[in-house]
């Protein structure tokens, strides 16, 4: 899967991500491209911020950073959200997600 030009991008020392979450999956894992943006499936349920923490979770673990270095930069209440990423650039970003996404 090749990622869309305005789904990853550099920002102030790091990358943004635009996604799409699925909360309610039976496990997290990269769902593919959804409406120009990437799909994250989580298994929490979309209630008292459980799904954002678990999103934060899953990225911390494929990409091997500390979830501090995470934020969500805005759609913290929706499915759609931007996520910004400090101190890891595109190419680096793109590298450690490469394995992670479908086929």
């Amino acid at each position: 899967m090749k990622l869309s030009p305005p789904t990853i991008r550099p920002d102030h020392g790091g990358t943004i991500l635009e996604c799409h979450i699925q909360p309610g999956a039976a496990a997290g894992r990269i769902a593919g491209e959804y409406d120009g943006r990437l799909k994250i499936a989580v298994a929490a349920p979309p209630v008292d911020g459980k799904a954002n923490a678990a999103l934060m979770r899953f990225f911390s673990k494929i990409l091997d950073i500390p979830a501090s270095r995470i934020q969500i930069v805005s759609g913290e209440t929706g499915r759609r959200k931007r996520l910004f990423f400090a101190d890891l650039p595109p190419e680096r970003f793109i590298e450690l997600l490469a394995p992670h996404l479908p086929e």
